[in-house]
């Protein structure tokens, strides 16, 4: 059985900072994406201190294109909470990164077991595709990720965690190409809802309008083409969320 060890920016690198960025930018986005968006992004705001002095446009600006902006914006606040209370030095407590905006116990385990080569225990889909595929094959009901940590717990290599993910993460998408995805037998399985049409694109398709120029609703909605109804709610939603303001009238980015 052969198989390929990938070779990513993050994996060059043990500083907190990119390793941070790089595991929020693969929530929920392709492996293919984050690696054109990364250096881009640590071009441009190259540690906490930047980060967290840049305006929300430029964040958001640099973002375009990952899609779930409100990364971008998680992203911006965590680096105001390491200048602002830990007076740049990034945390190694993964219970102290959980409490973190946008940032859930996986990520905030994996953080910790790649910047910190600390071993502790997490999951994510390709972990999960190599523990289904090699206890649970003959399975016929959903196993759920609590009889899959114990396993986890037991096989993790303590002396060296970080190398060890990369391979089982590395060997889970060699699965993901060879075999039936493993993971449909997970209690967690979900395909992605339909992005054409959906909030999540007018989200952004707003975003985009707004970071050009600012734009009155109507104007707006003009551009949109979508339902007006959700248009205008999105607008109020983005304004609650303080992505965008209000000023003279007119929609901007919140800076």
């Amino acid at each position: 059985m052969k198989y390929l060890r990938r070779d990513f920016p993050w994996r060059n690198t043990t500083d907190p900072y990119h390793i941070l960025v790089s595991e929020v930018m693969l929530q929920q986005t392709q492996v293919a994406r984050a690696l054109i968006k990364f250096p881009v992004f640590i071009s441009q705001f190259s540690n906490f201190k930047e980060l967290a002095s840049a305006s929300t446009k430029d964040v958001l600006q640099a973002w375009q294109g990952m899609g779930y902006n409100r990364r971008a914006l998680y992203l911006k606040k965590i680096a105001e909470i390491i200048v602002d209370t830990y007076k740049g030095k990034f945390p190694d407590d993964p219970v102290i990164l959980d409490s973190f905006p946008g940032i859930g116990e996986a990520t905030a385990s994996s953080i910790v077991a790649f910047a910190f080569n600390k071993p502790v225990v997490f999951i994510e889909t390709n972990i999960r595709r190599v523990f289904i595929h090699l206890f649970f094959g003959d399975r016929k009901s959903k196993v759920g990720d609590k009889e899959i940590f114990p396993l986890i717990e037991k096989t993790l290599d303590k002396k060296n965690p970080r190398e060890w993910y990369w391979a089982l993460m590395d060997y889970g998408t060699y699965l993901g190409k060879t075999v039936d995805n493993p993971n449909k037998k997970s209690k967690h399985y979900s395909i992605q809802s339909k992005f054409e049409g959906s909030d999540r694109q007018v989200r952004g398709e707003i975003l985009r309008i707004l970071l050009k120029k600012s734009q009155t609703e109507k104007e707006i909605i003009s551009v949109i083409k979508k339902d007006v109804n959700k248009t205008k709610k999105i607008l109020t939603d983005l304004t609650k969320e303080q992505f965008v303001k209000i000023y003279r009238n007119k929609y901007c980015i919140n800076n």
